[in-house]
């Protein structure tokens, strides 16, 4: 038996062209329409069983406000998001909202007709390769900056940041001045601002800090660290 449903798309070319596939295969199209934020108003009028919502940006605040209100206001009607593959938290934002299913945009036919009649009947329509890569994401997260680290580099000035480089690489005082063109007293007054910023009492801690946050690693890929700007010690 076909599914009432009604289809919103950002595109209206979109959800058109896939309303009058889904006519074809005996399916029951209510309406088909790009309204943006009368989504849910369209829904909520017409009740259908099925709504077909597509996005282009999952993962903006507010992308899933309609399903909020659909699943409010019409609890029977099931909401298939049809989008982008996001990040695993893109797809858990639209079933934490209320969608009954998720589908690539570029799915066949045939898989969003499926969806469609999973979801009708309350089961969860999301394509196993979805889920699949959804949770290959989650087990196998990419790496992501220290957080002491960049913490740590907000605090410091570019100076300062090339000063603890140096200090790491374990140039004393005089080294460090001649390699930055400044005076041994201000290159010594640098080096207590960055053991004082570091909360640290010696050269040998603030290099061991800087390593173990990954410090030095955030540091040199900074664009701003060896400063042209007039030292002002």
């Amino acid at each position: 038996m076909g599914v009432r449903l009604i289809v919103v798309d950002d595109h209206r070319l979109l959800a058109e062209a896939l309303a009058s596939a889904l006519k074809l295969r005996g399916h029951r199209v209510l309406a088909a329409a790009a309204p943006g934020a009368g989504a849910a108003d369209l829904v909520v009028s017409r009740a259908p069983e099925v709504c077909l919502l597509g996005t282009a940006a999952p993962e903006e605040p507010g992308a899933f406000e309609p399903v909020v209100r659909i699943r409010r206001e019409r609890p029977q009607v099931a909401v298939v998001v049809l989008g982008p593959v996001p990040n695993p938290r893109g797809i858990a934002a639209a079933f934490a909202a209320g969608a009954s299913g998720y589908v690539r945009q570029d799915e066949r036919i045939e898989g969003v007709e499926r969806a469609m009649v999973k979801a009708r009947a309350g089961e969860a329509a999301v394509a196993p390769q979805l889920l699949q890569g959804a949770f290959a994401e989650l087990l196998n997260p990419a790496a992501q900056p220290d957080d002491e680290a960049t913490r740590l580099l907000r605090i410091l000035t570019p100076r300062e940041v090339e000063v603890l480089m140096r200090v790491a690489e374990g140039e004393d005082t005089r080294v460090i001045a001649a390699g930055m063109g400044i005076a041994p007293s201000t290159a010594r007054t640098h080096v207590q601002r960055v053991l004082m910023k570091l909360g640290v009492g010696s050269r040998l801690e603030a290099a061991a800090l800087a390593a173990r946050t990954g410090l030095l690693d955030r540091a040199a890929d900074r664009p701003d660290r060896l400063s042209d700007q007039p030292d002002q010690g």
